[in-house]
């Protein structure tokens, strides 16, 4: 069974990223053998991330997915083909059980990271569960989230830094939490692009700025983060789900052999 210090277990930070949502088995495989590429050259552990249902969308013609058990069976195709772990959200107690027959991780997203029965549920799968922080919490009360999955018999926890929400349709990160939540003996993750959403526009479609991805992402790791969670498409414009805050694909290799250098320097 895959376990955290098999990302853990290394001098270099580790990567969760793929696409916002699994849009079709081609893509993900795509994607997929992309990133374990550059991941690989660079010694970086990696774990492929794709959304299999999108739950908490604007508006309800929004994009959720391609079906669930579908896309479950690409999660755990990319997996098998890569030899890479896999990761992806649920939203609901009985989903746990579901998704963790196909991945590694249970990601609990950053609006349900209070909901004790859902953290409980993905605890007892035995799966890595990655909590993310509440755009409305502040690092300190993320011990207490993380301790349900502790009580439910689960250690295997990491936790997730995605901006907290400044006024009506913006995020801000604020450095200061990744070691506070390290303090609390958990594995943390900055997650670049949500945190350079903006949610809340008037079209009813999630803006973001990529632009600053990399600021965002340097950042965290000349902090200490022990990972970074990046969402990624070949055509960010064309996506699914999320394109407004999405990396292009072709621009990682370079941002992650620029981070490995401040990782370096940092050691």
């Amino acid at each position: 069974m895959f376990t955290l210090d098999k990302l853990t277990n290394s001098d270099n930070f580790f990567l969760l990223a793929g696409p916002c949502v699994i849009e079709g088995e081609d893509m993900a495989l795509r994607i997929a053998e992309k990133i374990t590429e550059i991941t690989a050259r660079l010694q970086i552990p990696y774990v492929f991330k794709g959304s299999y249902r999108k739950a908490n969308r604007s508006r309800l013609d929004s994009f959720t997915g391609i079906g669930d058990e579908k896309a479950l069976k690409i999660l755990r195709k990319v997996g098998e083909t890569f030899g890479v772990p896999t990761v992806t959200d649920i939203h609901e107690t009985h989903e746990a059980a579901m998704a963790a027959e196909y991945v590694d991780v249970l990601q609990i997203p950053a609006f349900l990271c209070r909901q004790t029965d859902l953290l409980v549920a993905a605890a007892r799968t035995g799966k890595v569960v990655n909590i993310k922080k509440g755009q409305f919490l502040s690092p300190g009360a993320m011990q207490f989230a993380a301790q349900k999955v502790v009580d439910a018999g689960n250690r295997q926890v990491m936790l997730t830094e995605r901006g907290t929400t400044f006024g009506y349709t913006d995020l801000v990160v604020d450095y200061r939490g990744i070691p506070q939540m390290q303090a609390f003996g958990f594995p943390v993750v900055m997650d670049v692009t949500h945190s350079l959403q903006q949610p809340n526009q008037t079209s009813g479609v999630t803006g973001g700025m990529p632009a600053l991805i990399e600021t965002i992402a340097k950042a965290a790791i000349a902090v200490g983060a022990d990972g970074l969670f990046i969402e990624t498409h070949p055509e960010p414009a064309v996506a699914k789900s999320d394109g407004a805050n999405m990396l292009q694909l072709d621009l990682l290799e370079g941002l992650l052999t620029r981070l490995v250098r401040i990782r370096e320097a940092i050691k």
